[in-house]
């Protein structure tokens, strides 16, 4: 076979490699370029035209179309949309189809910025619903919506400005700029969802920040605050040091990669002489309760250490300490510690619970030990719980439960007040500097028993990608209690698909702490709420349906234009009731 052949690729009995199987390059011909008797050059031979080659072409009915053989999205796209809208074909179809409205609500997207891959995912599946019922005869309908109120647009508003022009910013001025910011957003999102071809009732969309929907959204919490569904109190929430605001759980997220400072602590027991437990009282000059906490920052709050009373402790020996750890982590403890750590004897949490010890950062207060839950466990740390009932929920549920002070010096900065060790501490940042402190100040007073790094999930600001801290304030509260049952109900009567919606949704409900509704903000419909000169809230009918009255007729803005003498009933007027400048977090309200 002569080299060209090979190349080509057919084999010594002429019939070509790739109808046998073979490579269609022959690797041997590859690694030459140029044969080695030289360029070969070559003609086709002239093929004899067959005399019946009409005639049986003729015989062939081939399909043929007036379709492009290439979409050519881009041109033919907007073609199509034009002729969808030019005909009104939506509109026809959801008013003049024979069977029924179907509706299908669309939860709106914030308007604070481009549409993304979730964005397009969400109402692209809502068409294909939508169009479904469109060809079932029915007449649907979808009403397209925008969440234009909260921090993520103020947010975006104060990122553009110049540090000066976000110093001398008015609320009024920042009310101004997120709505035309919102507005322009608004038009940007729609335009991109239309040539997604979304069909909706894009002319008629419904706005939050309508002075209409602002009013009903005044008007619903007016009704669930009269019903006693709305409440005052102080609590720890999820809070925002970098945008000075309380969160809400949604409003959270939790990398995989956060570091913690945990700290293992001592603190001195001092009347174990007094405890009933013979144990107790024979090591009572050296004892000393053992915790771990992955926020030391939160000591200063300290107002308890909590034990399970179905947990046994073992009392252990440590450089002249006796320390009280839980049975089960005497070992891990140990191994933390890098010493081997003897077990004198054992105790029970009730045994512990009454005794008091000394506070770890202020001088002369004692705290006591009590009775925790079943969140104190031998999974981690050393099965007793630092409590400071301002910066943790279990803590405060414990601190309610045993009438102890909700204290939490750390203000909207996330900065130490200067509430307790003279002010020493006073405008440190608690994720910060104010955690080494603490650290540095334990360590001094011989409190300390080690430091070390912990990996763990931790509450981020959604928005701003930085972390939260736990902190009590005064917010109000939207009670799950009074509904709960209702709402559950109401979920068993929902068909759900996938039928594995039903549980996930049930489980959130059924296990939904009370709703935080209030934020430190500027952009959002305040809370319609006066107060008295005690600080005392004050809000009836006639308060509720004044301002839904004003916001109707002059939209929101109108409570940082008016005075309160001015936004109250003309009863309420002269006796000095103040308003605050809180909003309440963005509610869908369908009428």
């Amino acid at each position: 076979m002569d080299p060209m052949s090979s190349c080509l690729g057919f084999t010594s009995a002429g019939v070509p490699r790739m109808l046998r199987g073979g490579p269609l390059v022959n690797r041997q011909c590859s690694n030459r370029l140029i044969p080695r008797h030289g360029i070969v050059m070559g003609a086709r031979k002239e093929k004899k035209e067959d005399a019946n080659s009409g005639f049986y072409k003729n015989t062939v009915n081939l399909p043929s179309t007036n379709f492009s053989q290439r979409a050519n999205a881009v041109k033919t796209e907007p073609e199509i949309q034009k002729f969808w809208a030019d005909s009104k074909t939506y509109e026809k179809l959801s008013s003049e189809n024979p069977r029924e409205v179907y509706s299908l609500h669309d939860g709106p997207p914030y308007a604070n910025g481009d549409i993304h891959m979730g964005h397009a995912l969400n109402k692209v599946l809502k068409d294909f619903i939508n169009r479904y019922q469109l060809l079932q005869g029915k007449k649907a309908t979808l009403i397209p919506g925008w969440d234009c109120h909260g921090l993520p647009i103020e947010l975006k508003v104060l990122q553009s400005l110049k540090s000066k022009e976000r110093k001398d910013l008015t609320p009024s001025a920042l009310r101004k700029k997120a709505k035309e910011f919102a507005l322009k957003t608004i038009e940007s999102q729609k335009a991109s969802f239309q040539r997604l071809g979304v069909w909706a009732s894009w002319d008629t969309p419904y706005l939050t920040l309508n002075p209409e929907y602002e009013a009903a959204q005044i008007e619903v919490f007016g009704k669930m605050f009269l019903e006693g569904y709305i409440y005052r109190g102080k609590k720890p929430v999820h809070w925002s040091p970098s945008s000075r605001t309380a969160l809400a759980e949604a409003e959270l997220e939790y990398p995989d990669e956060h570091i913690s400072r945990s700290i293992y602590a001592a603190f001195s027991i001092v009347d174990a002489d007094k405890s009933k437990n013979e144990l107790v009282k024979k090591h009572s000059d050296a004892l000393s309760v053992a915790v771990w906490t992955t926020t030391p920052w939160t000591l200063p709050a300290n107002r308890a250490v909590a034990v399970n009373p179905a947990i046994v402790y073992a009392l252990v020996e440590l450089e002249g300490r006796v320390l009280i750890v839980a049975k089960d982590l005497v070992e891990a403890v140990g191994h933390k510690l890098e010493k081997d750590l003897v077990v004198i004897g054992e105790v029970t949490g009730n045994d512990l619970a009454g005794l008091h010890y000394e506070h770890p950062i202020q001088d002369g207060l004692k705290c006591k030990i009590l009775i925790g839950g079943d969140y104190i466990t031998t999974e981690s740390g050393t099965g007793l719980v630092h409590t400071a009932p301002g910066h943790g929920q279990e803590d405060y549920i414990v601190g309610m439960r045993e009438g102890l002070e909700i204290f939490s010096p750390v203000d909207n900065a996330g900065r130490f007040t200067d509430e307790f060790c003279e002010g020493s501490f006073a405008g440190l940042s608690v994720l910060d500097e104010g955690n080494q402190a603490i650290i540095d100040h334990v360590s001094k007073r011989d409190v300390l028993l080690l430091e070390e790094k912990y990996n763990h999930k931790y509450p981020y600001d959604w928005r701003t990608k930085k972390p939260t801290i736990f902190r009590a304030t005064e917010q109000w509260f939207a009670s799950v209690e009074g509904f709960r049952d209702q709402a559950l109900e109401a979920v068993r009567g929902v068909q759900w698909t996938p039928e594995a919606g039903e549980k996930r949704i049930f489980n959130m409900i059924e296990g939904r702490n009370d709703w935080c509704i209030s934020r430190q903000r500027t952009w959002g419909v305040p809370i319609p709420v006066f107060y008295d000169g005690d600080g005392e809230p004050v809000l009836n009918q006639q308060i509720i349906s004044r301002v839904a009255e004003l916001f109707r007729e002059h939209g929101s803005d109108i409570w940082w234009e008016l005075e309160a003498e001015d936004l109250l009933p003309e009863q309420y007027r002269g006796e000095g009731l103040q308003k605050v400048r809180n909003y309440f977090v963005s509610w869908i309200y369908l009428s």
